[in-house]
C-alpha cells in the first residue's frame, strides 16, 4: 500500500484542503485502495478538521464507497430487470462458482469481489458490469469464462480485450435534437449579441421544460435564478441519471457533450455564475476522462476559463463531479447536499435549489438533455423548437428503450407519440406492458396503449421504457423495484424507509404463496401514506409500480393468494428454534401451535 500520508496530503493539496470535496476525495480513496482505511479516515479528519463519524456517515451511505478491501478486481453485475429478463443471474452464479467466491464477499486471497449494483445504465446492451468502474456489455457465457480466467492470471484491466469496453450509443431514430448541428460556441455568441433577456424570451416561447422527470418550465427557473441576488450563482447539470432503465444522458455525454457544456455555458452568461458542475453518476465513471478532454479542448478554444469568446469579465469553467452509488441524488436538493461533500439527504423546499442552492447561492440544476436543448434553442430560434411536438409538451424527448423487443436503444421521438406506434418500431410484440418512467413511473396495460408520450398524458420522466411481454411474470419487475427503492432509500423518513421495507415484505409474502386479500389492501394503505406523507419525491413515487399493478393487472396478485383470511407475514414458530436450541427444550410449552 502507498504511504497513506503522502497520498492523502497531495490529494488534499490539489483542492485546497476544501471540506465540501470530501465526496471526490473518498472516491479516489476508493479507486487506490479498493476501500476506505481507518487510517484514512484519521488522516482526513485531523486535515479537514471535521470528527471521523462525518466522514464513516459518507462512507456507510454511498454504495460504491467500503469499509472492506474488495479486492484487486471489483465487479459489479447490473441487476435491473431488464438484466435478469437477459439472463443475468446465472452469469453471475457462473462467475461466482468458476472464481470460488460468494456474492458480495470478497476473496480471501483478496484478490476479487463479485456483487450486483442497481441499473448500470447500459440496459440495451445488457446483461452488463462494472469492473473497477470500467463497464463491460453484453455478457455471455463465453465472455464470462474470458474474465474468469484474467481475474485469475491477475491481468490489469489495461490489457483485457479492448472489445470488452465497448459500450455503443445505440441510437436508434434521430429527430431535431439529436439530427439538427450548431457550431461550437454559437450559443454563447447569441447571448453575447441579443443579452440574456432575448436568450430567455427564445427558451419561453419554445415551451421548454426540465427534460430529467419534473417538467419545470425552463425560461422560469433560469429568470427566477437570474433575478435573485447574491454573491454567487452557480450551474449544476444533473448526469445523475440513475433511474432504472434509463440511459439516454449516456449517449449525450458521450457523443454530444460539446452541446452539454454549450448549454451550461449559455446558462452561466444568463446568471452570471461564474462556476458550473457536472454531477457525473458514479456508474459512468469510465466517461470522466473523455469528458475532461472536452473540457480543456473547450478551454483551449476559449470557450471557458476567463473572458470567454473574448468578453471581458464573461468567467466560467465546469467540474466534474463524481457520484458514489446513490439513486437519491438524482433529486436535486440531495444533488446540492452531495456537491458539498455531504449524504445526499433531500431538503426540506422551499426554499428551491433556484434560490437557495449550492453554498445556499442561488443555482440552477437542469437535465443532462435539457441543457443540450437550451443551447440549440439559442441558436436555432423557438419556433425551431416548436415545429414537432405538442401545444403543452413541445419538442422531442429521448427514449431508453430495453427489455423485450429487437431493437432496444435510443429513440428520439416527438412529443405526443403513441405508445402504440413506438412498440412496433422498436420490434416489441405480443406486449403484456411498459413501464415508462422507470420504477417510479407508471406501468401500461394493453388497453392504454393508444395513449401519447407527453405531460398531459403518459409523462415519460427521465425517458426510460421497458418493456415486457407475455411470457413475464409481472410480479418479478414488482419485486425487483421493490428492493431497489428499499435499497436506495435515504433512510430520513419513516413513510420511505419503513413504508418501503412493509412493501418489500408483502411483496415477498404474495410471491411465496401466503399472502391474503387483507395483505393487498395493506399494500394500498402503505402505499398511499408513502405518496402523501414521503418527504421527498423518491418516498412519494416509490410505491407507484405497485399500486399500478395492483389497479391494472390484478391477476397476477389474485392467482397467488393462499385465502381470504389473514396469516402472518411470517412463522413465529420457527423464529423461535434458535431461543429452542439455546435453552435446550423442545416441548409442546416451547411451541407457538397453530389452534384453527
Amino acid at each position: 500500500m502507498k504511504d497513506l500520508e503522502t497520498t492523502i496530503t497531495g490529494l488534499l493539496s490539489d483542492s485546497g484542503n476544501a471540506p465540501d470535496r470530501l465526496l471526490q476525495y473518498l472516491c479516489t480513496i476508493q479507486e487506490l485502495y479498493s476501500h476506505i482505511p481507518e487510517a484514512v479516515v484519521e488522516l482526513l479528519a485531523e486535515k479537514l478538521h471535521i470528527p471521523p463519524v462525518q466522514i464513516y456517515g459518507l462512507v456507510d451511505f454511498y454504495s460504491f464507497l467500503h469499509r472492506e478491501a474488495r479486492g484487486d478486481y471489483d465487479i459489479l453485475f447490473s441487476d435491473n430487470i431488464t438484466d435478469r429478463m437477459l439472463g443475468n443471474q446465472a452469469l453471475i452464479d457462473s462467475l461466482c462458482n468458476k472464481l470460488g467466491v460468494k456474492r458480495g464477499a470478497p476473496r480471501p486471497d483478496n484478490r476479487v469481489t463479485v456483487d450486483v449494483t442497481s441499473c448500470t445504465g447500459i440496459c440495451d446492451q445488457g446483461p452488463a458490469m462494472l469492473v473497477n468502474g470500467r463497464a463491460v456489455s453484453r455478457l455471455d457465457d463465453e465472455r464470462i469464462q474470458a474474465i474468469a480466467d484474467l481475474v485469475e492470471a491477475g491481468t490489469s484491466l489495461e490489457n483485457w480485450p479492448e472489445s470488452f469496453f465497448v459500450v455503443e450509443d445505440n441510437i436508434q431514430r434521430r429527430d431535431i435534437l439529436l439530427s439538427d448541428q450548431i457550431t461550437h460556441g454559437s450559443a454563447i455568441q447569441a447571448l453575447l449579441n441579443n443579452g440574456s433577456n432575448a436568450v430567455l424570451d427564445a427558451l419561453n416561447r419554445s415551451g421548454l421544460r426540465g427534460r430529467g422527470g419534473a417538467g419545470y418550465n425552463t425560461a422560469a427557473k433560469w429568470r427566477i435564478c437570474r433575478d435573485t441576488h447574491a454573491d454567487e450563482h452557480y450551474v449544476v447539470c444533473n448526469a445523475d441519471e440513475g433511474e432504472p432503465g434509463t440511459f439516454k444522458d449516456r449517449v449525450l455525454l458521450n457523443s454530444y457533450a460539446d452541446y452539454v457544456f454549450e448549454g451550461m455555458t449559455l446558462c452561466a452568461g444568463v446568471l452570471g455564475a461564474k462556476k458550473g458542475y457536472l454531477y457525473l453518476r458514479g456508474e459512468y465513471r469510465y466517461l470522466q476522462n473523455t469528458l475532461e478532454e472536452a473540457l480543456q479542448k473547450r478551454r483551449d478554444a476559449d470557450l471557458l476559463g476567463r473572458n470567454i469568446l473574448g468578453q471581458d469579465g464573461f468567467d466560467f469553467d465546469i467540474e466534474t463531479h463524481l457520484g458514489a452509488g446513490a439513486y437519491i441524488c438524482g433529486e436535486e436538493s440531495a444533488l446540492i447536499e452531495s456537491l458539498e461533500g455531504k449524504r445526499g439527504i433531500p431538503r426540506i423546499r422551499p426554499p428551491f435549489p433556484a434560490t437557495n442552492g449550492f453554498r445556499n447561492q442561488p443555482t440552477i440544476v437542469n437535465n443532462v438533455e435539457t441543457f443540450v436543448a437550451a443551447a440549440k434553442i439559442a441558436v436555432l430560434g423557438a419556433d425551431w423548437f416548436r415545429s414537432v411536438g405538442t401545444d403543452i409538451s413541445t419538442g422531442t424527448k429521448l427514449l431508453s428503450i430495453s427489455g423485450d423487443c429487437s431493437r432496444p436503444g435510443i429513440y428520439e421521438y416527438p412529443f405526443g407519440i403513441s405508445i402504440k406506434q413506438i412498440l412496433e418500431e422498436c420490434g416489441a410484440s405480443d406486449t403484456q406492458a411498459v413501464q415508462v418512467a422507470g420504477a417510479a413511473g407508471t406501468t401500461i396495460p394493453p388497453q392504454e396503449f393508444d395513449r401519447n408520450i407527453a405531460f398531459e398524458d403518459a409523462c415519460t420522466g427521465g425517458g426510460s421504457f421497458m418493456v415486457f411481454n407475455q411470457q413475464r411474470n409481472l410480479l418479478d419487475m414488482v419485486q425487483n423495484f421493490t428492493h431497489f427503492f428499499c435499497h436506495e432509500s435515504c433512510g430520513f423518513c419513516t413513510p420511505c424507509r419503513v413504508g418501503g421495507s412493509l412493501m418489500k415484505d408483502l411483496i415477498e409474502k404474495v410471491i411465496t404463496g401466503h399472502a391474503t386479500r387483507y395483505d393487498l389492501n395493506e399494500m394500498r394503505n402503505i402505499g398511499l401514506v408513502m405518496k402523501q406523507a414521503s418527504h421527498c419525491g423518491l418516498g412519494a413515487t416509490a410505491p407507484n409500480h405497485v399500486l399500478d399493478t395492483l389497479n391494472k393487472f390484478p391477476d397476477i396478485y389474485s392467482k397467488r393468494l393462499a385465502n381470504t383470511g389473514y396469516e402472518p407475514a411470517f412463522d413465529l414458530d420457527a423464529a423461535l428454534e434458535v431461543s429452542r436450541q439455546l435453552t435446550g427444550r423442545d416441548d409442546d410449552g416451547a411451541h407457538i401451535r397453530d389452534e384453527s
